[in-house]
């Protein structure tokens, strides 16, 4: 049986990575790039890259296809776009890029580090209202909280 960071360090014999400053330099020169955040809405709504589209990792394959409730237009006319897909640390993205490139998409990456890299990297986030989100706000929301009962028994 395979292990999470196994199934993400499989994946990424295929999927591409980017440095938040990569972004930042293809944000600039490509304006057509789309952000794909595949975090959940409330984890979108609290702070997010401006102009990114928000896809939960649990819809991402159907959001992808006309004709399910859960199309996305924009998404699915994006399969030559250059897409960067983003989460928080940047595991769920590299699962997401996967599935995007087994549906064709041709030009996607996963962004590593997450937002909490992009964060670090002083780039700016949003809130649901469009406001800036301080960075020391931010560093506290993407600070890791695993519970005592959530790590592996001793």
């Amino acid at each position: 049986m395979k292990k999470f960071l196994q199934l993400i360090s499989d994946c990424l014999t295929d999927v591409g990575e980017i440095m938040p400053w990569d972004l930042e330099e293809r944000l600039q020169a490509n304006p057509e790039l789309l952000v794909v955040d595949v975090r959940e809405p409330y984890e979108y709504d609290a702070m997010h890259i401006e102009g990114s589209l928000c896809v939960p990792r649990g819809i991402l394959e159907s959001a992808c296809e006309w004709d399910y409730e859960e199309t996305i237009p924009e998404l699915v006319r994006a399969r030559q776009r250059e897409v960067v897909v983003v989460c928080r640390s940047g595991y769920r993205s590299v699962l997401a890029a996967f599935s995007l490139m087994v549906l064709g998409y041709e030009n996607v990456v996963s962004l590593k580090t997450g937002l909490r890299g992009w964060n670090d990297y002083e780039q700016p986030l949003l809130d649901a209202a469009g406001e800036p989100v301080d960075i020391e706000v931010a560093d506290d929301y993407f600070t890791s909280r695993v519970r005592e009962d959530q790590l592996s028994p001793k």
